[in-house]
């Protein structure tokens, strides 16, 4: 079997305390992972079988030469919708090296960027600290659980896009639909939880915190620049991955993996239909499509006013 056509994935959908009811009516959901290791592919002659499985199977064929230079055959992303009720605790992820210290050899640190998707009226959230805090209070104040005395609220508005690097502490608030694309890593390290009793599920990470926070790390959300039909537009760029925005209204785009490295698109507004080789499909709003770096070219045909979000790895320099 040969990797010439895009996979389409069952998301995998969790349910948190601070979960909304915009992705699924209804129903609150927290998370949706539209492009996830463990996700199943279902169509085509992959049906039934997970991104990680086609991936140790078939490696530069899904990944691209670039992904396997860089991270062997596993799935290096993660693409999460989250809907955002509440605040989510106050958290901080590892880089690499801290990830496998902490948590063992081989596992992956936690990069990711955010794109607003939905903000409503006034919505904000917490990415830093603030400029001048001394040294010696981020340890009493992780330790007391008196965070919030010095955390750096940022309004934000939809199309705003920001980039988190390892050892920010952050959390989103109420009123947000946000497309987050990160290293494949489940790693969190709670902070602060606005003084919900712990659970199992939900424990504060005081000692590993204090082992990756890093209090001069700061974030500027970047506005969404005017777009045409047709236009394309970076919005995030990293060793680990490059998002793109692709704005279309009658204009075809025509985009290509060069063999390098998978796509991974994930429809943000209206609905457009992807056509590669021999087959096609068409993904409505918040559905998602793997493309093999093995397809090469594609073209994406918008059905109405589109947006499209493009994950994918250009780089791997440091």
């Amino acid at each position: 079997m040969d990797l010439t056509q895009p996979l389409q994935l069952n998301p995998e959908c969790r349910d948190y305390v601070w979960g909304g009811n915009r992705l699924r009516p209804g129903q609150r959901i927290a998370e949706a992972w539209v492009v996830y290791e463990q996700d199943q592919i279902v169509s085509g002659p992959f049906a039934g079988r997970t991104l990680a499985e086609v991936a140790a199977e078939h490696g530069a064929d899904l990944l691209g030469k670039r992904v396997i230079q860089r991270t062997g055959t596993r799935f290096p992303l993660l693409i999460k919708l989250l809907d955002c009720a509440q605040w989510l605790s106050i958290q901080v992820h590892p880089n690499d090296e801290q990830a496998a210290r902490l948590e063992g050899p081989g596992t992956f640190g936690k990069t990711e960027a955010w794109h607003v998707l939905e903000a409503a009226p006034e919505a904000r959230l917490i990415a830093g600290l603030v400029p001048g805090m001394p040294a010696q209070a981020l340890a009493e104040s992780i330790r007391s659980g008196k965070i919030l005395d010095w955390a750096q609220y940022l309004s934000v508005r939809t199309g705003d896009t920001m980039f988190i690097r390892p050892g920010t502490l952050h959390a989103l608030g109420p009123g947000l639909m946000i497309y987050e694309v990160q290293q494949t890593s489940d790693i969190t390290y709670r902070v602060f939880d606005w003084n919900r009793p712990q659970t199992a599920g939900r424990v504060l990470h005081i000692d590993k915190s204090l082992a990756v926070a890093d209090p001069s790390a700061t974030v500027e959300p970047k506005p969404l620049p005017s777009m045409c039909d047709g236009d394309r537009q970076v919005l995030a760029e990293c060793s680990y991955f490059t998002l793109e925005m692709i704005t279309a209204q009658s204009r075809e785009a025509e985009l290509d993996t060069l063999g390098e490295t998978f796509h991974a698109l994930t429809v943000v507004e209206g609905a457009a239909n992807i056509s590669v080789c021999d087959a096609s499909l068409t993904l409505s709003r918040f559905e998602s499509v793997v493309i093999p770096a093995a397809c090469g070219a594609y073209r994406v045909r918008p059905l109405g006013n589109a947006r499209i979000l493009k994950a994918s790895v250009e780089s791997i320099q440091e």
